[in-house]
């Protein structure tokens, strides 16, 4: 773990056969950490960018994901507050 002012930074690998990423094809996921989860989603929604309809609401915070034009999952998460 890399430690930031912002928090921490993490590589962590998943079994070649997880299905965390969407597809099989789908090698890794990039995971963004953002202040503010809806007010991210909201504008790429608006502007036609695929969101997926799953959200998750846990202990280590919230949860969204988005896809690029090449259909690739991308995560995004905003850390439970302080």
């Amino acid at each position: 773990v890399w430690e930031q002012e912002a928090g921490p930074t993490v590589f962590s690998p998943f079994p070649r056969d997880t299905d965390y990423f969407g597809r099989s094809d789908q090698q890794f996921m990039l995971n963004f950490r953002v202040d503010d989860l809806d007010g991210m989603v909201d504008p790429l929604r608006a502007n036609d960018v695929k969101i997926d309809p799953k959200r998750e609401d846990s202990e280590y915070g919230r949860f969204a994901w988005v896809y690029d034009p090449e259909g690739n999952k991308i995560e995004l998460w905003q850390p439970p507050q302080a």
